[in-house]
């Protein structure tokens, strides 16, 4: 597996590999006679499909099904190129054909934008998880603050800021043209930065038993590692519950159908997710180390396997 999170993504020289591999076969002119082989006569656990891109968002689910797909597709002798983007870049990508696999979009809502610009050049392999919710949360410490519309009676408390991610996340774009406006916090400032910049003031804050109020989202490891109180939506401007999609660039079944139908079967119950998110991300040094931790258990040993079946 090989891992790049910072530069973007380009198929020039595997473009060009490849034309020379087809020009060399053209220019041979020997036959020795056999036939062409059929993709379908590989061997048990071969696959066509020896490479994938992967395109990953900062969010801990992602990075955690993303680290789990690169061993469960090494296993399967298919080598992954993981490459870490902001949002929009990585639907692009996917859309473009420079990623084959993004595996956390959250749809409908939160990233309705993106699908709606870039979809049609784009598959769902699958929805493997469907209770996902965007929320405005503060610690459960904090009692006279229970609704996003008390947070404009206690502006002070919070110097009024909201504690935000990435600036092209869809929670960040939710929680402020939709949910800032309808509880009249339009003088607040929403501070996106970055979800590694959020935790760690929800952490320092929460340490401290300071006020702080930070956007978060179901399923997170977070609402285990502390005590938070997610504010009540009376006017249901943060939305419903959302599926979480693994979605493919639209030729990518035709290329890698194998792969394909695994990921198909992929699916996640709340606390097998939370359990995997926290290997990868709290309990181990590596992504990879939590990774293997967690199909160390027979029993999530037998649901990936299922995947593969």
């Amino acid at each position: 597996m090989r891992t790049d999170r910072l530069k973007p993504l380009t198929r020039l020289w595997a473009v060009l590999a490849a034309l020379a591999l087809v020009l060399a076969a053209c220019g041979n002119d020997d036959d020795n006679g056999d036939d062409p082989v059929d993709p379908g006569d590989a061997a048990p656990g071969d696959t066509a499909c020896d490479s994938v891109s992967i395109g990953w968002i900062p969010w801990d689910e992602d990075i955690a099904v993303t680290y789990l797909w690169a061993a469960l597709l090494d296993e399967q002798g298919v080598d992954t190129e993981l490459t870490q983007l902001d949002v929009g870049p990585v639907f692009a990508g996917v859309a473009g054909g420079d990623l084959d696999l993004f595996l956390d979009a959250w749809l409908p809502a939160t990233h309705e934008d993106y699908w709606e610009e870039f979809g049609d050049d784009m598959e769902s392999l699958a929805i493997w998880y469907d209770e996902g919710t965007l929320e405005i949360t503060v610690p459960a410490y904090l009692d006279d603050v229970n609704t996003i519309a008390d947070l404009a009676d206690n502006a002070d408390l919070f110097d009024s800021q909201i504690i935000g991610i990435e600036p092209g996340a869809g929670l960040t774009r939710i929680t402020r043209e939709e949910a800032m406006p309808a509880y009249g916090l339009d003088d607040w400032e929403l501070l996106d930065a970055s979800t590694t910049a959020m935790l760690a003031e929800l952490d320092r804050a929460y340490n401290a038993e300071e006020p702080v109020v930070v956007t978060l989202w179901h399923p997170h490891w977070a609402y285990g590692a502390y005590d938070l109180k997610d504010l009540e939506d009376p006017e249901g401007v943060m939305g419903e519950a959302e599926e979480l999609h693994a979605v493919a660039r639209a030729d990518f079944r035709d290329d890698c159908p194998e792969v394909a139908d695994w990921i198909s079967n992929f699916e996640l119950d709340t606390d097998s997710l939370a359990e995997l998110t926290n290997m990868v991300i709290n309990e181990y040094d590596t992504e990879e180390e939590g990774v293997e931790a967690w199909l160390s258990d027979d029993d999530n040993r037998s649901l990936a396997d299922s995947w593969i079946g």
